[in-house]
């Protein structure tokens, strides 16, 4: 069967640059406070720029990220999840994109399978999360590198989705909003999607066409 891979943070999920202002009214912080804007403004964020040369690791930027907010609001976080939950904990429905549940629903409609490959989905936002979004009973695989520790883009971070699902990469569609990823991806042929957090209803519009010439076809398209 064919079958919709997605990342979950960005893809699945607004980024946390998009709801800075969220964030700010649930800490009680100033608007305009949390200027750092990673893809929407790298000229203005030195740390993302490391982090998209490979001198840090995605981890590492938001372990940055998060101590810098727990000094704002006086707060002791040790794990990204303590600042996730703090900023949108109570309503994460809030944060879905819209688009995301969209195609969700087209997926189920069309009989196409649901999967999850991320790399820290309970690591930054706690184990709870899930509970809290009956969104994700829609997927029938959940492979989470906070619990795996194999990080994309290894080979092995795809195979062990692709294993649990029993599927073929080419009759699969992965989504990623870093190219490091889909890079990882198509070395294990499986067919992928650039995600644009910039536009993210084009993104998921290729997605779509690509699941529907996999559908038509039953061949794969790269």
């Amino acid at each position: 069967m064919t079958t919709l891979v997605l990342d979950f943070g960005g893809v699945i999920s607004r980024t946390l640059f998009e709801t800075h202002k969220l964030t700010e009214e649930a800490l009680g912080l100033s608007p305009g406070t949390l200027n750092w804007l990673g893809p929407f403004d790298p000229e203005n964020d030195p740390l993302w720029r490391e982090m998209q040369q490979n001198k840090i690791t995605e981890r590492n930027y938001w372990e940055a990220r998060t101590a810098e907010v727990a000094t704002l609001v006086n707060q002791n976080w040790q794990h990204m999840s303590e600042f996730v939950i703090a900023a949108r904990g109570a309503n994460p429905d809030a944060v879905i994109r819209p688009e995301a549940k969209k195609i969700i629903a087209w997926c189920k409609k069309n009989q196409v399978r649901l999967a999850i490959l991320s790399n820290e989905l309970d690591l930054f936002y706690g184990s709870e999360f899930r509970s809290k979004l009956p969104l994700l009973n829609e997927f029938e695989v959940i492979v989470d590198a906070t619990h795996t520790g194999i990080l994309k883009p290894e080979a092995r971070a795809y195979e062990m989705c692709l294993t649990e699902l029993n599927e073929d990469a080419t009759d699969c569609v992965f989504v990623d909003d870093q190219m490091r990823n889909i890079e990882g991806a198509n070395k294990v042929n499986l067919n992928t999607v650039w995600f644009d957090v910039q536009n993210p209803q084009a993104s998921y519009a290729n997605a779509q066409n690509l699941l529907i010439k996999l559908l038509n076809t039953g061949a794969p398209h790269a």
